[in-house]
């Protein structure tokens, strides 16, 4: 429901930040510490761990 509301408002990169760096692309938060930490930009974020998940389960199911 918040993501609905998130959409609806038209916060696409709030959005995009909380399903994908915070919530479960590992690599995603190691880089941006690092970035955080040596004052860089923060990189782009890559795909979430449970996109993945999804691809694979769907490969196994031939799909």
């Amino acid at each position: 429901m918040e993501v609905w509301a998130l959409e609806a408002y038209g916060s696409a990169y709030c959005l995009q930040e909380l399903l994908t760096i915070k919530s479960d692309d590992v690599l995603g938060r190691i880089k941006v510490y690092e970035a955080i930490v040596k004052g860089d930009n923060i990189p782009e974020p890559g795909v979430p761990e449970s996109f993945k998940v999804l691809m694979k389960e769907m490969q196994a199911l031939c799909i």
